[in-house]
């Protein structure tokens, strides 16, 4: 599902002019994406939540070059959904 189809979904649904319920989604997203570039992790009770996960530096192998290379220690975001979402996802 794209952006564009959640936004239709939800105009349909709550009857909301497509255009201010854009702005809603990109706004939700920003925040959210502001968040997690402060640091702050984004719960969202019975969805899930948006961590960071620190990845440790580690010693790579470039294989067409057979050299060695260290990727250094980083965060990356990550979802981790609700375990009522896990439930009604495995029915």
């Amino acid at each position: 599902m794209t952006k564009a189809e959640i936004v239709t979904e939800i105009a349909a649904k709550t009857g909301f002019e497509k255009q201010v319920v854009m702005q809603v989604v990109e706004g939700m997203m920003e925040t959210i994406k502001a968040s997690m570039i402060n640091g702050d992790e984004v719960f969202l009770r019975g969805f899930g939540s948006f961590i960071i996960k620190h990845r440790a530096e580690k010693t790579a192998r470039n294989i067409s070059k057979n050299t060695t290379m260290i990727i250094p220690a980083h965060n990356i975001p990550a979802f981790k959904p609700a375990k009522s979402f896990v439930v009604k996802l495995k029915k």
